[in-house]
């Protein structure tokens, strides 16, 4: 049984910093992109960012290119998210996913069950 279970949100000011992680159980796969998206009230779920299983080959989505990094340590079946510069419009649930890498929610087989990054101006 796949589980992801993210951690690492709260509430931060504008300007400041977060860092997500994210931990898998019964990937065992090594085919197994990994991605974070996050969905504010109201809207669709957005992508953030994507990672290889290698690692060396990341993407981030252009609202977050610049301040946001992700990587991942295998060894531990983690996957990071480094949010910086966090700007209100940054406020949403986050989720970690599993699937084939792309940009598309619809591409990702498994989802944890998200957590909440609040950003005050």
């Amino acid at each position: 049984q796949v589980q992801l279970v993210e951690s690492g949100g709260g509430l931060v000011q504008a300007g400041g910093s977060l860092r997500l992680a994210c931990a898998a159980a019964g990937l065992t796969s090594r085919n197994y992109a990994m991605g974070w998206f996050r969905q504010a009230p109201g809207k669709e779920r957005e992508f953030v960012a994507v990672i290889g299983w290698s690692g060396y080959r990341t993407y981030n989505g252009d609202s977050v290119k610049g301040r946001f990094t992700i990587s991942r340590d295998n060894a531990k079946n983690t996957v990071y998210l480094q949010m910086n510069s966090l700007k209100p419009e940054d406020t949403a649930v986050y989720y970690c996913a599993a699937g084939r890498g792309s940009t598309s929610r619809h591409d990702y087989e498994y989802w944890g069950q998200g957590t909440q990054v609040t950003v005050s101006s």
